[in-house]
């Protein structure tokens, strides 16, 4: 079995910037590639160089730990949902629509990737468990897409 379930609609940001490594919220920003981290509801998740997602933070709580570096923080959950896709055949299913070789993707690995014909931002966050974001007009697609390949699949 394999649930799919929306996450909390908390806020998200991107953040851009020199700021790898900077200490926020119980937490160092990551620097190393396609790596998250998680302290307790805020997490920061590796896009690319310069570039994160996080998760679960106030504006006001970044604001302190991002003074006197570069950067800027767009706030972007008005366009953008989460998902929780969790069960002993998740990753088989996300097989069925995404590019990446997920055996080889482990525990606290994201890649922005796509998902079909959907970009999406995917988080493995326990041994079958995963997070995925997605422009909020592209969730009845996700789920549709997903359905099927269950079906399909007979998950």
């Amino acid at each position: 079995m394999v649930e799919l379930l929306p996450t909390d609609p908390g806020p998200r940001f991107i953040l851009r910037g020199d700021a790898g490594g900077v200490a926020m919220l119980g937490l160092a920003i990551p620097d190393a590639p396609c790596r998250a981290a998680r302290a307790g509801d805020f997490a920061a998740l590796w896009l690319g160089p310069d570039e994160w997602l996080l998760l679960g933070a106030a504006h006001d709580a970044l604001a302190a730990p991002l003074s006197g570096v570069a950067h800027a923080l767009v706030e972007v959950s008005h366009r953008q949902l989460g998902y929780r896709l969790a069960g002993p055949e998740a990753e088989t299913l996300l097989a069925g629509a995404i590019p990446l070789d997920l055996s080889a993707f482990p525990v606290g690995m994201c890649a922005r990737t796509i998902c079909e014909k959907a970009e999406i931002v995917l988080w493995r966050t326990g041994d079958t468990e995963w997070h995925i974001e997605i422009a909020r007009s592209h969730a009845p697609y996700l789920r549709d897409l997903l359905r099927a390949i269950a079906r399909a699949d007979g998950l």
